[in-house]
């Protein structure tokens, strides 16, 4: 017998909720124009600036909303999560204001720095498997032995409810936008973004990114089924999980235009343009949506206002 999944719908209504309720635990982060730049990638690029967000990335909007949206029982019972390393920083965040005992789950692989950063929020960190699926399997074991609260990292409609917060508080700064370039990992930030910025502006084209060593959406859209890789080929570790999940891939399925690949290389030379031209230190991941302007992965007339979303900090691009 056949598990149907109903398609997750994420309204406006409950993305003003979202951002109401966050309000006070991230920040409104600017939008860059780039136009006046030695080497301007696109006449009318904007970058949205998440990796100046409270925890470095846009993962504490998600993780946030999903923690103060939980009741009294599960707060006490304490929450867990499974990350390649972002997420995990954000529900630490979330954890530590609101009080209660965090656990997160990570891979072995995971960055140094990161991990430092969840402990010094008071998390509880486990490094587990070479992949974010083997630690997501080991955190949901360990979920059902103690009876904590897991937060999905991207299949959760809170999580991805608080991620749309990001295409609402964009396009109310830069309502002209024509197309969103955001990188994908297991799907949440695009599925939030894709949400609230159609319901917004039903025109706006929506452009995901992922590495050329991780097609983890890309072969799912493809295949029409959600796809397990064999293999995962990038030192982008937080765009990089083996699976995603059926509610991500039927939002992405539904709402996102087009899923273009760039390699280890581009968004390292992308991170690179970040920190040169703009100041601005990005992570891999981070400088994903950049790299498939700069590479002409993806191609946007320059008449066109394009939004690329720098979704997290970090310096691992930059020489």
């Amino acid at each position: 017998m056949t598990t149907v999944i109903p398609p997750l719908n994420i309204t406006l209504d409950a993305v003003d909720v979202a951002a109401e309720r966050i309000k006070d635990r991230v920040r409104r982060t600017p939008c860059l124009r780039t136009r006046f730049i030695r080497n301007p990638i696109h006449r009318n690029l904007m970058l949205k600036m998440e990796s100046l967000q409270v925890t470095g990335s846009f993962k504490a909007r998600g993780a946030n909303n999903a923690v103060l949206s939980l009741n009294d029982d599960a707060l006490d019972r304490g929450i867990i999560t499974a990350s390649g390393g972002n997420h995990g920083t954000a529900v630490a965040y979330a954890g530590n204001a609101s009080k209660v005992k965090t656990v997160v789950y990570l891979p072995k692989r995971a960055d140094a720095a990161k991990i430092k950063t969840l402990e010094s929020w008071g998390a509880e960190v486990v490094l587990i498997g070479d992949f974010w699926d083997d630690a997501n399997v080991a955190a949901l074991k360990r979920a059902e032995q103690d009876g904590l609260t897991y937060i999905h990292p991207f299949a959760d409609q809170t999580v991805i409810t608080g991620q749309a917060t990001l295409a609402r508080e964009m396009l109310k700064q830069e309502p002209q936008i024509d197309v969103f370039v955001v990188g994908i990992g297991g799907g949440g930030l695009i599925s939030g973004v894709a949400s609230a910025a159609k319901a917004i502006k039903p025109e706006v084209r929506i452009i995901g990114v992922e590495p050329t060593g991780a097609p983890t959406l890309k072969t799912s859209i493809e295949t029409g089924v959600v796809t397990t890789l064999e293999r995962i080929e990038t030192e982008a570790i937080t765009l990089a999980p083996r699976q995603s999940a059926a509610v991500n891939v039927d939002i992405i399925r539904r709402l996102v235009d087009e899923i273009v690949l760039v390699d280890d290389n581009a968004m390292r030379s992308a991170s690179q343009w970040l920190f040169d031209e703009m100041g601005v230190a990005a992570e891999l991941s981070g400088a994903a949506a950049v790299a498939a302007l700069q590479t002409g992965a993806l191609r946007v007339p320059q008449d066109q206002q394009v939004a690329a979303i720098v979704c997290g900090r970090g310096s691992d691009g930059i020489v």
